[in-house]
């Protein structure tokens, strides 16, 4: 086998046996040593047992996409290998302990249980396991040892110790197997962030001025929920884990008319209820921001899969028209922004704006040189005297105050109501209200984010994706390597910027890529524009796209 500048590493086992900390340790020790990372996890919805995996990538070069191939799989248990069986090739080398991977071609049997016990303690196995792993990839030792007691530092000295060596013990014999990865470090990842799709979107939220979050706990939205919690302190967040998603919503919405500017992070499930809350938002023109973390319906579908099957949930819920936003980014550097730029937006217009994205992105993570600068744009003014809250304007925005900022009575009211936010029945301000509020949706469209290009300017297929599938799809072009194909991908799926038309006449065929069963966006699209969306690639079973799943499809569909 020839030497490779990058390895696949798929770890697999049950719940409660510290896969996830595996992963947190070796990005980590594979990060300071200077090679770039991605890690992407699937797991079962139960607390133990079952059988999971986590999938570590590390390069010479930048990686940010699943691939199904596997160049070391280490399972942890006995059902690992049959239930990736599918994944396993030739080329596949299996380490682990002797009673799982025996009966396979290129494996190496060892004794992890027992270097653990050597050393104390039949739990240090994991860490003899990333010390393999990282005595395979060439990692930094100092590296080891910083992150494995980093790791136990809230243990005792003797269990950090006892983890040190077990690892220490682990990478000794991983560089002693001669495996042929030679991936080469660079010292500028060595100072890169390292974070997930989870931490980018709550980081971004709190560059745009999130003081306020209210949720109940849903996965995959709940990570985003945890972690603003986690930074309550530092940065001043007033955190409320609501008795349910009709509070949470609420009260987010009487958190902006109070002036904070807050959020709610769900699922399809717990948005569904949310919808009443979202119309209230749309009536009394009081902005909410809503992060959806995507996964399976309907019902409880899969609760721990991935799917982009909510985009119609949001782009619909609400009885009555008003107008909102809808964000879906693409990457690590697009969330933190948009997240961002989700409360600006939110503040200038007072609509509702929503954040989508889904469980492969929110549990995958990769190495980020720097996030994007973002500003924070305030639009609340001081009333007076005679302060009318929904006042008649050109662009239908009226000026927004809040109780107590000046001298006005801030009225808002989920009736119809007039300028002053007095309730009428009056047919002439109904219709006067209601096309004031759909101005915003027009005006809307100058604040769109364009969709990205990327690939060829001069091509005759176009492929089309919103959300999480972009980074799958650009790796996926890399590798075949066709001029005549570029992908043009949505972070705003709505308002559908008007320039996209642009874009998808000029191609000779276009081809939709959607982790739906039907072609959400594909069918706005048409709506929008009238075009022809019926070539479309499809994925509905619970999994990300593959890489060479994609580059499979996608060949079949161009000449």
């Amino acid at each position: 086998m020839e030497k490779r500048n990058e390895i696949s590493i798929v770890l697999s086992g049950a719940a409660g046996q510290g896969i996830q900390a595996v992963e947190h340790i070796l990005t980590r020790v594979a990060k300071d040593s200077g090679f770039h990372v991605f890690a992407t996890k699937e797991y079962m919805s139960r607390v133990r047992g079952g059988n999971n995996s986590t999938e570590i990538r590390i390069a010479s070069q930048p990686v940010k996409a699943f691939v199904n191939r596997i160049d070391v799989l280490v399972p942890l248990n006995d059902n690992a290998i049959e239930r990736l069986r599918e994944r396993i090739t030739e080329e596949t080398i299996i380490i682990g302990e002797g009673r799982y991977v025996e009966k396979e071609k290129n494996s190496i049997p060892l004794m992890f249980e027992e270097i653990a016990e050597s050393f104390g303690n039949k739990i240090y196995e994991n860490s003899v396991a990333i010390g393999v792993l990282a005595g395979i990839i060439n990692a930094s030792e100092d590296a080891l040892v910083k992150n494995i007691s980093a790791y136990f530092a809230k243990k005792n000295e003797e269990v950090v110790k006892g983890n040190v060596n077990a690892a220490l013990k682990g990478y000794e014999i991983g560089k002693s197997l001669g495996l042929k990865f030679e991936i080469t470090p660079n010292e500028k990842v060595k100072k890169q962030y390292l974070l997930n799709g989870s931490e980018a979107v709550a980081k971004g939220a709190i560059a745009g001025g999130c003081n306020f979050i209210s949720s109940y706990p849903m996965s995959p939205a709940t990570t985003v929920f945890t972690e603003l919690s986690r930074l309550s302190n530092q940065y001043g967040i007033l955190v409320d884990q609501a008795e349910d998603e009709i509070a949470a919503a609420n009260m987010a919405i009487a958190a902006w008319y109070a002036g904070a500017r807050a959020m709610v992070s769900t699922s399809g499930g717990g948005f569904a209820l949310m919808t009443e809350a979202i119309s209230l938002s749309g009536m009394i023109e009081t902005p909410i921001v809503v992060h959806l973390g995507q996964r399976p319906g309907p019902a409880t579908g899969l609760p721990t899969r991935t799917e982009q099957g909510d985009l119609n949930l949001v782009l619909y819920a609400g009885h009555g028209d008003f107008p909102r936003v809808i964000y879906a980014p693409g990457n690590l550097c697009e969330a933190y922004e948009l997240s961002a730029k989700a409360f600006n937006i939110a503040d200038k217009y007072q609509v509702p704006v929503f954040i989508l994205t889904d469980e492969y992105f929110l549990d995958s993570f990769y190495n980020v040189e720097e996030m994007p600068e973002v500003k924070i744009e305030r639009y609340v003014v001081k009333s007076d005297e005679n302060y009318k809250r929904y006042l008649l304007t050109e662009d239908g925005i009226s000026p927004r105050s809040i109780p107590g900022y000046g001298k006005g009575l801030v009225r808002v009211d989920s009736d119809e109501h007039d300028e002053y936010g007095h309730i009428t029945e009056s047919a002439k301000v109904r219709k006067a209200m209601v096309e004031k509020r759909l101005k915003k949706g027009k005006k809307l469209l100058e604040d769109a984010v364009p969709p990205k290009l990327f690939g060829n300017e001069n091509y005759e297929y176009l492929i089309v994706a919103w959300g999480s599938t972009q980074l799958i799809i650009r790796e996926a072009l890399e590798k075949m390597g066709n001029e005549k194909v570029a992908l043009l991908h949505f972070s705003q799926v709505y308002p559908v910027p008007k320039i996209a038309e642009e874009y998808l006449r000029k191609a000779k065929k276009v081809i939709f890529v959607e982790q739906n069963a039907t072609g959400q966006f594909a069918d706005l699209v048409k709506l929008t524009f009238g075009i022809d969306t019926s070539n479309r690639i499809l994925k509905y079973d619970g999994f990300a796209f593959s890489v060479e799943e994609l580059v499979e499809a996608l060949s079949k569909e161009v000449e």
